[in-house]
């Protein structure tokens, strides 16, 4: 027959209708084909093992097959719990203990003020310790692996003669990336990568620094500069992101903004968070620290910016550093730092580091050098915890397991 007219004799409605016509065709009942059912005519309703163990389970009797369960488990047609059932016989001492008889007595497991007050401990009867038994294991808490590195990183940097700097997670894209010298085109730019925020733009800019941005951008600085040539929107430059990076921090500084005009020599750091639109792995979390440092001196070189890195790293144990060349819009020469993992070998990623770009430095009215780094604190971490993936250390999945017994070695 047609299938509408079976299922209009049967009065099903919705999922019902569904069901049944599942069933039908698993259990055998016949076939459904091109819109028509056919019945088997061998085939007994009435011998349905699921019917069955149903009617079974109705009258209080057992089922045995486990997997006929799991399917009526499945169609949430029964409910399975489990219960242990444990049987207790007492052993030939414990009969012998009966027989002698048991002397029951009410004893105090602890010393409390009220006993001390009262003074009925002169008279109660306290329970013995067992000091061999196994004691219940205390979690205390501790300073995290991350805080632990973080603090030890500004303790470092100190020693070395820098000042930390500070400043908003949420900033105008101008000290984020114009004042950087990252075109407004660039990739990383885009809400692919960028975490953009819905509300007013920043006004109060300082208008001659925009200006002096903007004409770098579009004519380049000194006589051999030439600019992007690309479009550059002050809307833009105005609007507000997470910082991608805290070298927005270095920007405000350089510039007078944060704390006036500095004369060199000068060192700054900051150890706080950037945002990123990145895809998670191993190595790579939608935020992160940052470790940001820069120095303004005088004829400064690429031998000055390794040394520094040399040293910052030995204090934590750490020799084997790698430097690769880079390419940054905004420094020149760049490189890039490789750490080796002491557990897997491997080199990792561990910062960025350069020279900035007089594009970078003039508009900021910055009239020596100035070399900077970004380096990541999570993988710096890495390196002498031995974690091997830096969803371990933060973020929803975190290895509780790891950072409570994680040592932090300098």
């Amino acid at each position: 027959v047609e299938m509408g007219q079976v299922i209009g004799a049967a009065g099903l409605e919705g999922p019902e209708v569904d069901i049944a016509l599942s069933n039908f065709a698993r259990k055998g009942y016949g076939e459904i084909e091109s819109g028509e059912v056919t019945a088997d005519p061998d085939a007994d309703p009435d011998a349905d093992p699921e019917l069955a163990a149903l009617e079974r389970i109705d009258t209080g009797e057992t089922v045995d097959d486990e997997a006929l369960l799991d399917r009526l488990a499945e169609r949430g047609l029964i409910e399975r719990e489990e219960h242990t059932v444990r049987s207790v016989l007492l052993t030939d001492d414990g009969a012998d203990a009966l027989m002698a008889g048991v002397e029951a007595a009410e004893t105090a497991d602890r010393l409390t003020p009220e006993m001390l007050t009262s003074g009925e401990w002169q008279e109660v009867e306290f329970t013995d310790y067992n000091v061999e038994a196994d004691a219940t294991e205390a979690e205390a808490g501790k300073v995290h692996v991350l805080r632990q590195a973080a603090e030890r990183v500004k303790d470092v940097l100190v020693g070395m003669g820098f000042q930390e700097m500070d400043g908003p997670h949420a900033d105008a894209d101008f000290w984020i990336n114009d004042a950087l010298f990252m075109p407004q085109d660039h990739p990383a730019r885009t809400h692919w990568d960028r975490f953009a925020l819905d509300v007013d733009p920043v006004e109060d800019l300082p208008e001659d620094l925009v200006r002096a941005v903007e004409n770098a951008h579009r004519e380049g600085v000194g006589p051999d500069g030439d600019g992007y040539h690309s479009p550059w929107d002050e809307d833009f430059a105005r609007e507000v992101a997470l910082r991608g990076h805290t070298t927005s921090l270095s920007m405000r500084y350089l510039s007078g903004e944060a704390e006036g005009d500095l004369e060199p020599p000068q060192r700054y750091f900051s150890v706080q968070k950037a945002y990123r639109n990145d895809t998670i792995d191993s190595t790579h979390l939608l935020e992160f620290f940052q470790i940001e440092g820069w120095v303004m001196a005088e004829d400064l070189s690429v031998r000055d910016l390794m040394g520094t890195f040399e040293e910052f790293y030995e204090q934590f144990g750490i020799t084997d550093v790698q430097f690769k060349p880079h390419y940054n819009p905004y420094t020149e020469p760049s490189f890039e730092l490789f750490g080796r993992h002491p557990e897997t070998g491997e080199l990792i990623e561990i910062g960025n580091s350069g020279i900035f770009r007089d594009e970078v430095l003039e508009p900021l009215g910055v009239e020596c050098d100035v070399m900077a780094w970004g380096l990541a604190l999570e993988r710096l971490a890495m390196l002498y915890t031995g974690a091997d993936d830096i969803r371990d250390l933060h973020g929803t999945l975190a290895d509780l397991e790891f950072l409570r017994n994680a040592e932090v070695i300098y």
